[in-house]
Order: C-alpha cells, then structure tokens, then sequence
C-alpha cells in the first residue's frame, strides 16, 4: 500500500440530514517516488515509468519550463500507451486498444480530435531533489454515512432478470427495476430483443415504487415500453441522473404521458425508506450523458455499471455484494458499416474478434480488481434479427457471457450468475452459501429463454410515414434541418445520399453535400484541405429521424448507415 497524506477537508451536505455536517477528509496518494538521480535523468520530452511495487505505468513529460504526469491508463477504456512512431514533436503517444493518441504536453486527445482531456497527476520535488509523483483522492461519496452490512433474511433482497439490463428488485417491501426495455425495437429498427421477457413483465413494472433509467439511448429508454407503463401507471416515480444531456429530453414528442419524474444530482445517497438508498453516479468518458448507480439495502451494496466506459471515471467500490455490468460488445455501427480502404471483410473479422477479446479481458479485470461477492454480466442481450440485417447479423459477433465468467473465475474467488429471463436471484442464501441450491432460481421448465419472432409490422409502419411526409417535397428542408441543428465551425464536408433498403441510392431521394465548418450546401467538394465523409442512410430511418429531431444513434448505432471516411478519422464532435 503507497502511504497516503491528509489533504483538505469536504464537507457534504446529503439531502436528508440538513443540519448535519459530516467531514471526509480528501487523501493524497504517493505513486511513484523517484530518487535524485532518477529524476536527474529523466529526458527531455517522453518519459515512461513503472512502479516496481505495484506494477502500475505512468507517463511524464518534461521540458524547459514545466513536468507535466499522468497515469499510463487511456480514458477511454483503460488500455496501454505506448510510443507513437508516427509523432515527429515528441510529444504524443498512442493506445494499443484503439490509437487513440494523447499529446502529453498539453494533456488533451488529438485522435478523437476535439475529444477529451487526461486527468493529470501532482508532480512535487522533495526535500533531496527526488520527485513525488501524487494524485488528489477527492472522498468516495458511498462513504458519506456509512452502515453496516445486516444479516438479511431468506427472500428478503431478491434480483430477478427481465431481459438486456432491465433487473426488477425486491429490496424489503419496496421494488425497483432497472432500464425497461421489454419491447418493441431500441436504435429505430436496428436492435431486437434476444430474450423472451417474462409474461409478466408490465405487471412488474405497475408494480415498482421506482424506476432507475440509466441513459437516453433507446435500449434504456424504451418508449414503447413506457408508452405501455404509461397507460396503467402514469405518476410511477421514474428516477435520473442529472446529465447535461437530459434522458428524457424527448418527452414531449414522443407522446407517454409519464408525470412524475425525479431529475438527482450525482453522488449524493436518495433515501427511500430507513434500510434503502441509492447513488447515481456520471461515467468518466461520457459525463455528459451516461450514469451508472449503486443501490444499498441494509448495509449492503448492489452495483450496476451499465454502459459506462469508465464508470465513475474509474473510482468504485470494492467488495460489494452483487455487481453487474455490460459485456458483449458490437454496441455501434463500427467497422460493420463501414467500407473502402482497410475495411476489407478479413479486416473486420479480425478487429471483431480482437475487441470483444479486449472487451473480454477489461470486463474480467474490471471484476478482479473490485471484488464482488456476485458478478452478473446483463445489457448486451439484443439482435439484429430484421431481414434487412442479415449481414450485421453475422458479422456482428458477441462476447458469450458465459465465456467472461469462466475466465472471472480462472483469476478469482468471484461467484458468477448468467441470467435467463424471469431467474431469480436471492441475494441473503448466495451471500451465506453461495453453493445454496435455492441461491439461484431458474425459470420454470420449458419456459421460453429466447424469442423467435418480433412484430415489425407496427414499428416499420411508423418509420416508413415519414417517407411520403410533406416537409421532404421541398429541398429547403435540408437548410431548415441543419440550422436547426447547430453544429458548425468545424472542418467537416459530409455527402448525404438517400437509400433503399439495401443501400442503392432512392429513387427520387437527396442526394448532398453538408460543408459544416460554415454550414453550407455546396453543388461540390470544396476545394480547400478537409476531411471528408460519406453517408449512405436508408430513406425511412433518416426522414424519421428529421422529421422528429432525433439522434444520430439511431442512424449508427442502429446499423442503417453505410460509411466511408477520408481521412480514417473518428470525428468525436
């Protein structure tokens, strides 16, 4: 263990103890202690170091004026840096999970370009000219208030799986359910729902004192999942976090009537009754939209990761109870949907087959690291079982949960549970013996695990109206729509093409260029230097998605774009 130093104090106010003040003191931890003589040779410019101890890479940049460090750990999942041979400066370095690259001289990414910034580290001399290498540990917020772990009853907590991340908890008296989405498609037409929900599932949610739901994007935030809620139980409390983005932004036009929504700030417990509260806390690459949430009964911590890519920015607690998280991968339109250049089909194949190992690997480290008692591994569980997606289909190979749990428990003492649909897990049996036979209930014998049809009809209709709609008769809406849009100053020049289903330009469809570094509607490319991009959207998803103001995601995400880009640059912004 580094030995740690007392920073400043934080006083948290929670919102149920108003008067109260209670201290946690801020921590600073010694990473890296080097000797005088290791820092008077450390190079101008990049220097790589280890920890011997602890095993952990650090990086640090040195010039004439100032020291600038930071752990060697990319923010956007955690993989190595290592020298980028394509910087002539000096200054940059490059992951080996996906070539993000890092300038560390100013600490910012430049590939995504305009994308994030590196946490940095505290660079202090000592008293002999070594150097202290430290990091600022604000207080974990769980901590405020602590209690301690009770003996829960037999049935008293019990975790019972619907389908992809949506979890109904019986938490003593009170009932909670995570992220709905039990049917109907999420990303326009792109996902499906792999498992068959309970036959009960609508009842369960009508019966829930409270919703959690995590973020906006539509395997979370079902509509036609709430629309159903919304029918039988328009006042249930639906909570989240309190995103720049807000999850709900799209209320008013998508028609539920849902009436009693909660907005909470991050980190700060929401009691429910005197044995239950819980925590939403920001992911650290996508703060501005992702949550993830800790749930404690008694003492006891229930951990759902979510979607984040860096929960929390990395800080969690360890040793909870259960912990689910994602796990599958193929979550974006990345590289199925792309084409030209290196994107040949023996490329995609290989990259497929290396992320979702890397995927793999970080999920299983992930839990080594935090220890568990229980590891569930939920939200990945849909397919793209449209017709029209046959090719995704087969090219957008998942990671198999029972794989990462077998590979959890090569390299830990972590009790592992792959759900199936109505399963029950009853949390006091597998904390006292996790061999409990009754631990893990499974759905009854011949119950339907996975669907075989989904009703498309209903969906496809909704999309396929916004083809004839009155609006795309005149070409004016294209200025109209991205003006609307605001997205501009940025040295962009997009070709748009309407197409059919299998991606052949639609007869009578638009065809255009989009220049967005000042937002004109050019007849061609300009001439200037620019990247350029070219999307190919099928005619019913794109208009929909006009017609409505939607995202994006429901383009990319939801496969129903065929792309190509020059320069191979992923355009953040």
């Amino acid at each position: 263990m580094s030995p740690t130093r007392t920073g400043a104090v934080f006083v948290l106010l929670g919102p149920f103890l108003p008067r109260m003040e209670q201290s946690i003191e801020q921590t600073t931890e010694i990473l890296l202690h080097l000797s005088p003589d290791e820092a008077a040779n450390l190079k101008e410019g990049i220097n790589f170091l280890r920890n011997k101890k602890t095993g952990k890479d650090y990086i640090l940049y040195k010039n004439k004026s100032r020291l600038r460090a930071c752990k060697n750990m990319c923010k956007h999942q955690g993989g190595l840096f290592i020298k980028d041979i394509e910087d002539f400066d000096g200054r940059s370095v490059r992951c080996t999970k996906h070539n993000w690259k890092l300038d560390v001289s100013s600490m910012k990414y430049i590939n995504p370009p305009g994308s994030f910034c590196q946490d940095e580290l505290v660079v202090e001399m000592d008293e002999g000219n070594g150097l202290l290498l430290l990091e600022l540990n604000p207080p974990n917020p769980w901590d405020s208030e602590p209690r301690s772990p009770e003996d829960l009853a037999y049935g008293e907590v019990q975790v019972t799986y619907l389908t992809h991340a949506c979890m109904d908890l019986k938490l003593g008296d009170k009932r909670m359910v995570f992220d709905p989405w039990l049917t109907g498609p999420a990303f326009a037409r792109g996902w499906w729902l792999l498992h068959e929900p309970p036959s009960d599932w609508l009842e369960r949610l009508c019966r829930a004192d409270l919703i959690y739901i995590s973020h906006m994007h539509s395997d979370h935030l079902s509509y036609p999942t709430l629309k159903k809620l919304a029918g039988r139980r328009p006042d249930i409390p639906i909570y989240v976090g309190n995103t720049e983005r807000p999850v709900f932004w799209n209320l008013n036009q998508s028609g539920v009537q849902l009436t009693n929504i909660k907005v909470v700030p991050f980190g700060i417990w929401q009691q429910v009754d005197k044995n239950l509260r819980f925590m939403i806390l920001m992911d650290g690459v996508h703060p501005e939209m992702d949550t993830c949430i800790i749930v404690e009964y008694k003492g006891h911590k229930i951990l759902n990761t979510v979607d984040c890519t860096r929960p929390n920015g990395g800080r969690l607690p360890g040793k909870v109870a259960l912990m689910m998280s994602d796990f599958a991968g193929g979550a974006s339109g990345f590289p199925m949907t792309f084409s030209g250049g290196k994107f040949t089909e023996e490329w995609k194949a290989q990259f497929i087959k290396t992320e979702r190992r890397k995927l793999l690997n970080y999920k299983a480290r992930l839990v080594k690291d935090l220890q568990p008692r229980i590891y569930c591994p939920f939200a990945g569980y849909f397919v793209e079982s449209h017709p029209s997606d046959k090719y995704i289909k087969e090219t957008n190979i998942k990671n198999d949960p029972n794989e990462l749990n077998n590979l959890i428990k090569k390299n830990s003492d972590v009790v592992t549970w792959t759900p199936r649909p109505g399963a029950t897990l009853d949390l006091g049996r597998m904390l006292k013996d996790p061999t409990d036979s009754k631990g893990i209930i499974e759905p009854p014998e011949g119950t339907k695990i996975y669907k075989d049809s989904w009703d498309f009809g209903p969906y496809l209709k909704i999309l396929n109206a916004s083809i004839e709609d009155e609006i795309f008769r005149h070409s004016s809406w294209i200025k109209e729509y991205y003006t609307w849009a605001g997205f501009k100053d940025y040295n962009l020049v997009v070709r748009m093409i309407e197409t059919d289903e299998d991606f052949s330009p639609f007869p009578g469809g638009y065809d255009y260029l989009v220049d967005f570094l000042d937002l004109s509607f050019p007849k061609e490319r300009p001439s200037r230097e620019h990247p350029y991009e070219e999307i190919r959207s099928r005619v019913d998803v794109i208009r929909h998605v006009v017609k409505n103001g939607l995202l994006w995601d429901d383009l990319y995400i939801g496969f129903q774009t065929r792309l190509q880009r020059d320069p191979d640059i992923y355009h953040h912004l």
